[in-house]
């Protein structure tokens, strides 16, 4: 497996926050939490500001819903993937960067506190070369 092929979980889970935000937002504007001052008077009528952000509202929350089923399968891949790997360190060190998304000092803090994150990232990378050859 690559690290592009690896990293598509961290990715799947910044994409699926963006559009949480996203939702968060457009919810937020369809309820008309946000007010805007102008200092001009306002017209009278009703305007449907739900109905203007239902139909986007509704597409964003299916392709979030979409996207969480995509991480699920990912996380199970890479479950499976890690979990045949016969090095114990090298498992941990795979489930810690790309399970739990941490960056490479964390990772090694978690190793040992004698490993730098130089030294795991070479060894990670050292292995993911070896496995694809």
């Amino acid at each position: 497996m690559t690290k592009k092929e690896l990293s598509q979980l961290y990715y799947l889970n910044r994409e699926i926050e963006e559009m949480k935000n996203r939702l968060e937002e457009l919810e937020c504007s369809a309820a008309s939490c946000t007010s805007i001052i102008t200092g001009m008077p306002h017209a009278s009528g009703i305007s449907d500001k739900v109905g203007k952000y239902a139909a986007e509202i509704a597409d964003l929350k299916s392709l979030l819903d979409l996207n969480l089923k995509k991480c699920f399968y990912e996380l199970s891949r890479l479950n499976r993937y890690i979990n045949g790997i016969g090095d114990s360190e090298m498992r941990m060190i795979l489930s810690l960067r790309y399970i739990n998304g941490l960056c490479w000092e964390q990772v090694s803090q978690s190793i040992s506190p004698y490993a730098s994150g130089d030294s795991v990232r070479k060894a990670h990378d050292k292995f993911l070369r070896k496995k694809t050859m």
